[in-house]
């Protein structure tokens, strides 16, 4: 997002950006983005248009553990490798997939399934694709596909997007968040996370960008069941606060809105909260923009 236009609650437009990438002054651009519309009506957005790569390869690896699915993802980062895309699928989000369609032709005893995507030129995708599968292997994969066409890899990828929308074969409702956590931290937390939903009787799927180590824990549960909903829910900021204890963050692309305001004041101090508070009033006085959201009352 390279400009913006916004309508601030006195009626006032303000022109933010432009079409550079870093235009002088305060990135007031960055901070609407962030706002969750507390700030003002976004009624123009300047955007840039990145050209599609020359080429695009898929891998698809099969794991009989999570710890060594997750090394692997540590590991092929540490390496200096940035794939377009690393996504996670855990036992029970394969189930939830396999219990559908079955179109995808996944292993129901796998313990974790990635996939990467990879961009450039065709040469690229090979070393790249050929590194990938290396550490994989040093990670005990049990077994790894890689497709280049189209077709190909919309079927190895085929799993992953039907995902969420799968979760209806095991249970009724979910709940879903998006805490992040440093990547190295995945073999410790995706453990514990699987251990917090046992301890509730909630099953736990995992389906996430394990590239930028942010989750997606889809907590399960049934709204006929008195109390479930309100366990789930609270099991989600459980779940947060795990992610703060091991340096993350408690979102990762969601946002805060209002379902996390009250784990504000635990990943920030009343000094940061107040600061916050004072620039939504420069653009907000009224608090007539999205009032209660991203900031607790008493900030």
């Amino acid at each position: 997002v390279l400009g913006l236009e916004l309508v601030t609650p006195s009626g006032e437009i303000l022109e933010l950006g432009g079409k550079a990438l870093d235009e002088p002054g305060y990135d007031l651009v960055g901070l609407v983005v962030g706002s969750e519309g507390t700030l003002g009506v976004v009624t123009k957005a300047v955007l840039r248009i990145l050209r599609k790569p020359p080429a695009a390869a898929t891998l698809l690896a099969i794991f009989d553990s999570i710890v060594d699915a997750s090394n692997t993802v540590s590991e092929v980062i540490a390496s200096g490798i940035v794939p377009a895309a690393v996504e996670f699928m855990d036992k029970d989000a394969v189930e939830a997939v396999e219990s559908g369609v079955k179109a995808c032709g996944l292993p129901l005893d796998a313990e974790a399934v990635l996939l990467f995507e990879v961009e450039g030129f065709d040469e690229e995708l090979d070393i790249q694709g050929g590194r990938i599968i290396e550490i994989c292997e040093r990670n005990h994969v049990r077994e790894i596909k890689m497709a280049k066409d189209e077709e190909g890899r919309m079927k190895l990828m085929a799993g992953r997007k039907a995902a969420f929308g799968s979760m209806g074969n095991l249970a009724p409702g979910f709940v879903v968040d998006d805490g992040t956590i440093p990547r190295s931290k995945l073999p410790e937390v995706l453990p514990v996370i699987k251990k917090m939903g046992e301890d509730h009787s909630l099953v736990i799927a995992n389906v996430f960008h394990a590239g930028d180590g942010n989750l997606h824990p889809l907590i399960l549960y049934d709204s006929r069941k008195p109390g479930e909903p309100e366990k789930a829910l609270e099991l989600g900021l459980d779940i947060l606060r795990l992610c703060l204890n091991v340096g993350g963050t408690i979102t990762g692309e969601h946002g805060i809105g209002v379902e996390k305001v009250e784990l504000m004041p635990v990943m920030f101090t009343q000094e940061d909260l107040y600061r916050m508070r004072i620039l939504k009033e420069v653009f907000d006085p009224k608090g007539l923009c999205n009032p209660g959201k991203v900031l607790p009352e008493s900030s």
